[in-house]
């Protein structure tokens, strides 16, 4: 893991290496009865959970964020220990997930962490998030459909992906529009990965 860190240009942080690898630890310990990830080999969790979430730190502007159906916490909860003067939502509308995540917040301290049991069509946030995070969610314009209204008037989408440009699906949901599409180098991981990035055209 700290070979990979170095690899992303992230500093050496004992204390947030600690906290991923307590992380990791809580997931595959809760895995064998919940079934949060089908991964469970400990390198290929470090690869393609930690390394594959914190890919994406350079390229987050904003201070509040929403991890959107975040399962078993990624990207959230590496983001959250890694980017700690930040403040993470993480929304997911399955009970027995988000009573892993709490338990995740609880025993890694994580204050700057709100974990939230709903569907992301009905949950109406008091404010808008500088940021609102997909991995593995839905499609492009169905991720933006559904979560298009979380964001802040002048916030971004951030949607991870695989090979870009998907295949053929319908158009973005007027008036948003991708304005960026970031490659991400994943240390160890040779499948393609990117950030794609989403706006209102008219904020």
């Amino acid at each position: 893991m700290a070979q990979g860190l170095r690899a992303l240009g992230l500093a050496p942080d004992p204390d947030r290496e600690r906290a991923l690898l307590h992380y990791l630890t809580l997931l595959a310990r809760w895995n064998r009865v919940y079934n949060l990830t089908a991964v469970d080999d400990p390198d290929a969790m470090v690869q393609r959970h930690l390394l594959d979430s914190l890919a994406a730190v350079p390229l987050l502007r904003g201070g509040t964020f929403v991890d959107v159906g975040s399962g078993a916490g990624l990207p959230g909860i590496p983001l959250a220990i890694w980017m700690s003067d930040r403040h993470f939502t993480l929304l997911d509308r399955s009970a027995r997930k988000t009573r892993f995540l709490t338990q995740v917040k609880i025993e890694l301290r994580l204050d700057n962490v709100q974990v939230v049991h709903a569907r992301v069509e009905s949950w109406r946030p008091a404010t808008g998030f500088d940021g609102v995070l997909s991995r593995a969610f839905a499609a492009l314009p169905d991720f933006v459909a559904l979560a298009g209204h979380l964001a802040a008037p002048r916030g971004t989408l951030y949607a991870f992906k695989g090979l870009w440009p998907e295949p053929v699906t319908a158009p973005l949901p007027v008036p948003y529009a991708v304005c960026a599409c970031n490659a991400l180098t994943v240390p160890g991981d040779a499948r393609h990965r990117h950030l794609v990035e989403v706006r209102r055209q008219d904020a």
